[in-house]
């Protein structure tokens, strides 16, 4: 993959200027701040003014739709990666994408398609914001923390970003060639053997453990009843091993879904 980038001091959104310019593939856009960046479920990414390495790349992937769902995941493989090697860190992912550093959230990401077909990926990896700089968690969201809270305040934000698209390339062409990247995904993957609790549409949630990653990069959720059920969206919550009291997996409504 050639990469083309292009640096901007602020704008919006990265994900929404690439969707929108619908440029050719290889196209990346770094902002040295965001004022209305976007994550899952619409939520919005606040980092204040170059405290966050925030980019998307465009992709114009040639595979089935079904496959595509690898390509958010991919990415955060390449995050992870590129923190672990040049940062020295030790991180995980928690499904799909998001990447944790002693279970408080690093980096975030967010693909998104236009009509073209066109598949914009977006990164926010929080890099020198303080404690105090950080917004709050919300309900059920987790505690945000970035490389210089982790002790890695020099970090070079241009190697790191080299490094990512570096990965993320290698593992596209992959996918582009028909080739597989779940078993990268799995090694990263902290969620799964453990006790899970999938915020759904609909208000409605799903608690059981995480066994694994299907072929089309969904999570497998298993009850009692030993019959795993795949989820392609929805926001995953780590339990408590204190919290779990609950003989079965439920879907209830979420007002209910306390055990």
């Amino acid at each position: 993959m050639n990469w083309d980038i292009t640096v901007v001091e602020e704008t919006g959104s990265t994900n929404a200027d690439l969707l929108e310019e619908d440029g050719k593939e290889g196209a990346v856009l770094v902002a040295r701040h965001q004022t209305a960046g976007r994550g899952r479920l619409g939520r919005t990414w606040h980092t204040p003014k170059n405290a966050a390495l925030t980019f998307s790349v465009l992709l114009r992937p040639d595979m089935p739709a079904a496959r595509r769902g690898w390509l958010p995941l991919a990415a955060g493989v390449a995050v992870a990666e590129a923190v672990r090697d040049g940062c020295a860190l030790t991180v995980s992912l928690k499904w799909p994408n998001d990447v944790l550093h002693h279970q408080r959230k690093l980096a975030g990401i967010l693909a998104e398609q236009n009509m073209s077909g066109a598949v914009v990926v977006g990164i926010g990896l929080n890099v020198a914001a303080t404690e105090a700089e950080l917004p709050p968690a919300g309900p059920g969201s987790l505690v945000p923390t970035s490389l210089a809270i982790a002790g890695r305040p020099e970090t070079d934000r241009d190697a790191l970003l080299a490094a990512i698209l570096d990965r993320l390339g290698k593992l596209y062409d992959v996918l582009q060639a028909g080739g597989e990247v779940r078993d990268e995904y799995v090694a990263w993957c902290g969620t799964l053997g453990q006790r899970v609790r999938i915020e759904l549409p609909g208000d409605r949630s799903l608690t059981g453990t995480a066994t694994g990653i299907d072929e089309h990069g969904r999570l497998l959720i298993t009850g009692q009843d030993g019959k795993p059920v795949a989820i392609s969206a929805g926001d995953v919550v780590h339990l408590r091993l204190s919290a779990l009291a609950c003989p079965t997996w439920t879907c209830l409504p979420r007002v209910n879904s306390r055990c």
